[in-house]
């Protein structure tokens, strides 16, 4: 065969050198630049976060520095430091580090259990269907089912009275205050844990635990020196992310708690609808501030042990 009788080689050939993606340039390999474009499909999202994020943000941050009329005044955030303002923000970081750890420790327990259940299972696929469920079951929803069911005149209230003679409600009406908060938490907050944390136990390597058995070291030494240093940083952010989603609930408590404000969300609310103290008309906004401050710091606490915790699941 001659080389004119030769066939053509084509771009998939070895000769032809290597296949081009169809949006690539014509030399460098990388895709072609399409100006503005590119960001079209991001503009919902943009819109989404200007509106939801960014200006509600900058209102707090700087209602909370102005009177009514529009004067500078520090009076508003020197209002946070005010005694019932403080005791506010105290209930509020109680509900939301109980919950946190309570939902962390018992979602991390459930998490370890999952491990001896195929990934692809019933049981493993059923419990994480329904952690995402209640993970996001809350407000008015969740706090109507607890008044149904353990209520002053709930079902099961009733039902242990009638029957057994407990009184649920002796000692006050506590669903309805700060004591009926953790309990209420409790069942959203263990989910999230559930979903958040699988993955990093999941991230263990099997190689790890055979290397540890082949050295002569025991399951106590494999968790206290392999398994819990690695998971920590995980086991950390992802209570800092159950801390900051009690924090900021603000839709339950309204609905559970018909008198006062406990919490600081709640505070808000009683700020923005009712009389507020001479000068300190925009006292919702230094409120709104102060949470943003704590969630900021929560958050970039997060961010730091998940980009750590990153580096173990590569």
């Amino acid at each position: 065969m001659t080389v004119a009788q030769a066939p053509a080689l084509t771009s998939g050939d070895a000769g032809a050198g290597p296949r081009r993606h169809p949006l690539s340039g014509p030399a460098t390999g990388r895709p072609a630049r399409r100006g503005v474009g590119r960001f079209v499909g991001l503009t919902p999202f943009a819109l989404y976060v200007i509106l939801f994020l960014a200006i509600p943000t900058i209102l707090a941050v700087t209602t909370g520095f102005f009177t009514e009329d529009g004067t500078l005044t520090i009076d508003n955030v020197a209002g946070l430091l005010a005694p019932n303002v403080l005791a506010t923000f105290g209930n509020s970081f109680l509900v939301s580090a109980v919950t946190a750890v309570v939902g962390a420790v018992v979602g991390a327990l459930v998490c370890y259990a999952l491990l001896g259940t195929r990934a692809e299972g019933a049981l493993r696929t059923t419990i994480d269907s329904i952690s995402s469920v209640l993970a996001q079951f809350g407000g008015v929803m969740l706090a109507f089912a607890f008044i149904a069911t353990i209520g002053t005149q709930g079902l099961v209230t009733r039902l242990l009275a009638e029957v057994f003679g407990i009184d649920l409600f002796a000692s006050g009406p506590w669903l309805y205050q700060v004591p009926g908060l953790l309990v209420v938490y409790l069942y959203f907050q263990v989910p999230l844990m559930v979903i958040t944390f699988m993955p990093a136990l999941e991230g263990l390597k099997i190689t790890w635990a055979e290397a540890n058995a082949t050295l002569g070291g025991t399951p106590f030494t494999y968790w206290t020196r392999i398994a819990i240093p690695v998971l920590a940083p995980s086991f950390i952010g992802s209570l800092l992310l159950l801390f900051a989603n009690a924090f900021s609930s603000y839709a339950t408590a309204a609905a559970l708690v018909s008198q006062g404000s406990p919490i600081v969300p709640l505070q808000i609310r009683g700020a923005l609808i009712s009389e507020t103290v001479l000068g300190r008309e925009n006292m919702a906004g230094a409120l709104a501030l102060g949470m943003i401050v704590v969630m900021v710091i929560v958050m970039w606490g997060y961010s730091v042990l998940q980009s750590r915790t990153s580096r173990w699941q590569r």
